[in-house]
C-alpha cells in the first residue's frame, strides 16, 4: 500500500496538468442536458432522493484513532506556537490539510460565531472520509494530486444516485460519485444547498469552487454544519450535523471518536506523510476492508508487515520456556455502546413562517412581553406538526433564554407553531437578531430583530403632603425640617427615584413664576456649611446663595424630603410648588411670621 502511494505521489505532479486539461475541455463544450441524456441513452440527470447523506452513504474509513492520547509539549524553536510535537502518528495531520481545517473554522467563527465550529470536528470527518485526504497528498494549493473518488452510487449498500453534473466532478455520466477530501456528491456540491445554490465553496481564494481542493471542500464542509441555525457546542447540534453526512449510528461514533481524539491534541506533519486508514467500510458503506486494523505510515520506503494469523481456541502457542501451551479462549467482547438516540426530521417541512412579531422590544434587564415564534408548514401549506425548529441568540448583546441558554430546540405542536420560552433582556440597551430555523432542514431562517432600550425614568402620578408641623416660620429663621414632607405613588404605589422639581412660586394661579422674595432653599454648593447645626442663624451670616428652584429624588419608600427652607426680612403666605414630569402637582402654603419681639 505505501509503495504503491509512493508511485501514485510520483505520477501527481505529471497527471495534475492532464487532469486540469480535460476538466477545462469537458467544462467549456459540455453541459447537463436532459435531451443528450436521453440521446444518449443514459438516466437523465435529477436531485438525490430527498434525505440522502452529503456523501451519499458511500462507506467510510472505521480506523479508530489508538489508545494512547498526544502529549502536550512545546517545541523551544516556536516559543509562541507549535503545539503538539510528541505522541502516536496518528495524531499528525498534514501541513496543507490542517491549514485548510483551521482557515475554514476561522472563517466560519467570523460568519456564523453562534455555530461555534471547532476545526477538530471537520478533521474527524476529513479523517473518515478520506483519510486527510489520502495522507495529505495535495500540491501547494491544496488541491488532490489525483481525485479521490467514491463507489459509484448504484444502490447497492448505498443511495443510488444517477448522473447530475455530465461527469465533470466525478468523471462518471452514469451514476455520481462522491469527490474530493471532504467526499461531496456532485448534486449536493453544485446545487443540493440552500436555495439550490449547492454547497460549493471558494476556500482559497482563487475563484472556484472545487470539490477536490481540500481549502473549498473544509469551508463547504463547515457550512454545511452550521446550517439551520445549530450550535455545535450543543450535543444534539453537533450529532445532528454530523448524521447529515452519513446517517449512520457506527459513522457517528467513529468521526466524535476522532474529533475527542484531536482535541487532546495534535502536531503538523509534512504533505505527504500523514497516517493512511486502512479499513473501509461502514453500516451503509461498500463493505471493503483493506487488511489489517493498524494504520500505516505514507511512507515510500515502508514495507507492510504481513498479518499474523489470530490464534484460535485449542491452538497450542510457544512459550520463552520452549513448552507449549493451550492458547486462551478469548475474552468476551464487551457490548457495542448504542448511538444516542436523535430526534426524528419531518421532511414534509418546507417553511417556516413568522406567526408572532416581526420586532421585538423590552427594557434592559427586563423578559421580552411576545415570544419569537414561528410556524413550520409542508408544500401544501399545511403546518406540520413534531418539527424541532431552533431559536438562537448572538452571544454577545447579553440576552437569554432561560437557563442562560444562547439556544433552544423546540418542537412544533399540532397547530404548526414553535413558540420559544421566556427571552430576557441584556443589562445594557441595543439591537440584535434572534433566529429561528429548522433542524435539520436547509431551510432560510426566519429573523426577528430585538430592541433592549434603558430601563425608562420611575414615574409618579401623585403626589401628597404626609401629616407634619404647619408649614410656619418666622421671618429670619427656618421651617422646621418636617414642615414640608411629601410622598410619590405611581398607580397607587410608591414611586422610588422619581425626579421632583421644588420650586418658590408668586400667586399668580394662571402662570405662576419663581418668586424672587420670601423663603428660599440654600444653595449646597455655595457654603459646606448649609446643613450644619446653626441652621437657625439669620440669613447672611456666611450662609450658602439662596435659590428658590430644586430638584430633588424620592427615596426607596417614596418620600421627598426637602432641604432645610429659609426665610428673608419677607413676611406673608407663599408658594412652594412640586411637580413631576408626569404631570403630578402639588402646592404647599408657607407662612412667614413677623418675628418675635426681644
Amino acid at each position: 500500500m505505501a509503495a504503491a502511494f509512493g508511485r501514485r505521489l510520483r505520477r501527481g505532479a505529471a497527471s495534475t496538468a492532464v487532469a486540469a486539461l480535460a476538466l477545462a475541455a469537458l467544462t467549456a463544450s459540455r453541459a447537463p442536458s436532459a435531451a443528450q441524456d436521453a440521446a444518449d441513452g443514459r438516466p437523465a440527470a435529477g436531485p438525490p432522493p430527498a434525505g440522502t447523506p452529503i456523501d451519499g452513504g458511500a462507506g467510510y474509513y472505521t480506523d479508530l484513532p489508538p489508545l494512547n492520547t498526544p502529549v502536550p509539549h512545546r517545541n523551544p524553536h516556536r516559543p509562541h506556537g507549535g503545539g503538539v510535537t510528541t505522541g502516536p502518528a496518528e495524531a499528525g495531520i498534514p501541513a496543507t490539510v490542517l491549514a485548510a481545517y483551521r482557515k475554514a473554522a476561522a472563517r466560519l467563527d467570523a460568519d456564523d460565531p453562534d455555530c461555534r465550529l471547532p476545526w477538530q470536528l471537520l478533521a474527524g470527518i476529513g479523517k473518515v472520509e478520506s483519510g486527510q485526504a489520502r495522507g495529505g497528498a495535495v500540491d501547494a494549493t491544496g488541491t488532490t494530486l489525483a481525485p479521490i473518488l467514491g463507489p459509484r452510487l448504484d444502490g447497492r449498500g448505498f443511495a443510488r444516485i444517477t448522473d447530475t453534473d455530465d461527469g465533470l466532478l466525478d468523471g462518471d455520466r452514469t451514476l455520481d460519485r462522491a469527490v474530493g477530501p471532504m467526499q461531496f456528491i456532485p448534486s449536493t456540491w453544485s446545487r443540493g444547498g440552500p436555495r439550490g445554490t449547492g454547497w460549493g465553496a471558494d476556500g482559497n481564494g482563487d475563484g472556484r469552487k472545487d470539490p477536490g481542493n481540500v481549502f473549498d471542500a473544509a469551508l463547504a464542509a463547515g457550512r454545511y454544519l452550521c446550517a439551520g441555525g445549530r450550535d455545535l457546542s450543543v450535543r444534539d447540534d453537533l450529532e445532528r450535523a454530523v448524521l447529515g453526512y452519513n446517517d449512520s449510528a457506527a459513522y457517528l461514533r467513529t468521526v466524535l471518536s476522532w474529533y475527542a481524539f484531536y482535541g487532546k491534541g495534535t502536531h503538523e506533519v509534512p504533505d505527504g506523510k500523514g497516517v493512511l486508514p486502512v479499513r473501509r467500510g461502514g453500516a451503509t458503506g461498500d463493505g471493503r476492508t483493506g487488511g489489517s486494523a493498524k494504520a500505516r505510515t505514507a511512507r515510500p520506503d515502508a514495507t507492510p508487515r504481513k498479518p499474523r494469523k489470530p490464534a484460535r481456541p485449542g491452538d497450542r502457542t510457544g512459550t520463552p520456556d520452549g513448552t507449549h501451551r493451550p492458547a486462551p479462549h478469548p475474552a468476551p467482547r464487551p457490548a457495542p455502546v448504542p448511538a444516542p438516540p436523535r430526534p426524528a426530521h419531518p421532511a414534509a417541512v418546507v417553511a417556516l413562517d413568522r406567526a408572532g412579531d416581526r420586532e421585538l422590544t423590552a427594557t434592559a434587564g427586563a423578559a421580552f412581553p411576545v415570544p419569537p415564534k414561528v410556524r413550520a408548514r409542508d408544500a401544501a401549506g399545511k403546518p406540520v406538526a413534531g418539527a424541532p425548529v431552533r431559536f438562537t441568540l448572538p452571544r454577545a448583546g447579553g440576552a437569554r433564554f432561560p437557563g442562560g441558554a444562547t439556544a433552544v430546540t423546540v418542537t412544533t405542536g399540532k397547530d404548526g407553531l414553535a413558540t420559544a420560552p421566556t427571552l430576557r433582556a441584556g443589562d445594557r440597551p441595543g439591537a440584535f437578531t434572534v433566529r429561528a430555523a429548522a433542524v435539520g432542514r436547509s431551510l432560510p431562517a426566519v429573523g426577528f430583530a430585538a430592541t433592549v432600550r434603558a430601563e425608562p425614568a420611575p414615574k409618579a402620578d401623585r403626589l401628597a403632603r404626609t401629616p407634619g408641623k404647619d408649614a410656619t416660620a418666622a421671618a429670619g429663621q427656618a421651617f422646621a425640617d418636617d414642615a414640608v414632607e411629601v410622598r410619590a405613588t405611581y398607580r397607587g404605589r410608591a414611586a422610588a427615584g422619581v425626579p421632583v422639581t421644588a420650586t418658590m412660586v408668586t400667586d399668580d394661579p394662571e402662570r405662576p413664576a419663581e418668586n424672587d422674595k420670601g423663603p428660599y432653599f440654600e444653595d449646597p454648593a455655595s457654603s459646606p456649611e448649609a446643613s450644619g447645626p446653626d441652621k437657625d442663624r439669620p440669613v447672611g451670616r456666611d450662609k450658602g446663595k439662596p435659590v428658590r428652584t430644586a430638584v430633588l429624588t424620592t427615596d426607596a419608600d417614596g418620600l421627598l424630603k426637602l432641604p432645610t427652607i429659609r426665610t428673608d426680612a419677607h413676611t406673608g403666605t407663599f408658594l412652594l410648588r412640586l411637580t413631576t414630569a408626569d404631570g403630578a402637582v402639588l402646592t404647599v402654603e408657607l407662612t412667614v411670621t413677623a418675628p418675635e419681639a426681644p
